[in-house]
């Protein structure tokens, strides 16, 4: 049967690395059993489970026309492109499916697990005046690094809820600076200050079984101990979608998800 949403956990680190958010060997505030010294004893580690979700994001209708750059006064970006660039807000492949769609374990993961954060950065980069990838996840307490590979100024803002914003300059080629986010948070945007029409999402999470579809629209999420699961798709322009996948043992189950032009 087709892999259900196979979220590919940023299991990376865990696995071999996983992108995002780490907790560290620690137990969070409050949680795991006091000890008779009275400190609080370690959170059981991660269980490496069997399972995996497999699927794929698909469109239904035409997909809206995306928007024209205008990048005649960045000639160095501009000439990135052998056709003017459009931004990349709803990318449909010609087999019906569709790009930059974050999809994550929402609900049902065991209580009380601390995972691995990964030793691995994620990367997030600034080149040809747009951002790569424009939608990502990440682990808490996981290393972002931020790169600028344009010869030319970048400011890269996060504008989270949950976690603290921030606002860094980067002007010149080469440039790489590291943050990480301290809480979950389902989404954090990301824009330039400088070019209006750069965006990117990222998706906090304190376990690593997230994805994001890339141009074949296609996700995978391994690594799940048996369990029934809440999954949900989330799209920058239509928004989240949900569905229920109950796992046994080490199978594999396809989870599809189904957006529509409006």
């Amino acid at each position: 049967m087709r892999g259900m949403a196979v979220i590919v956990p940023v299991w990376l680190g865990v696995l071999l690395c996983a992108g995002g958010c780490g907790k560290g060997e620690k137990a969070a505030p409050g949680g795991g059993a006091a000890t008779s010294a009275g400190t609080p004893a370690a959170a059981p580690s991660a269980a490496v489970g069997g399972a995996t979700i497999t699927g794929e994001v698909k469109f239904v209708g035409a997909p809206p026309a995306n928007p024209t750059i205008d990048m005649t006064e960045e000639p160095k970006c501009k000439a990135d492109y052998t056709t003017p660039p459009r931004e990349q807000i709803v990318v449909v492949n010609p087999n019906g499916a569709l790009a930059d769609v974050f999809v994550y374990v929402k609900a049902g993961l065991p209580p009380g697990i601390q995972y691995p954060v990964p030793a691995t950065a994620v990367v997030i980069d600034q080149k040809g005046c747009m951002y790569h990838p424009r939608v990502f996840g990440i682990m808490v307490g996981q290393q972002l690094e931020i790169r600028n590979s344009d010869p030319l100024l970048h400011n890269i803002k996060a504008l989270g809820k949950a976690n603290r914003p921030f606002n860094i300059s980067q002007p010149a080629a080469g440039m790489t600076t590291n943050r990480s986010f301290t809480a979950p948070e389902i989404m954090v945007p990301f824009q330039c200050n400088v070019h209006g029409w750069m965006h990117a999402y990222a998706g906090v999470l304190p376990h690593p079984f997230f994805s994001a579809t890339g141009t074949e629209g296609t996700f995978t999420i391994k690594g799940l101990p048996p369990g029934t699961y809440t999954i949900e798709a989330w799209h920058d322009k239509y928004g989240a979608q949900q569905a229920t996948v109950t796992l046994q043992g080490n199978e594999t189950k396809t989870v599809d998800f189904t957006y529509k032009a409006k």
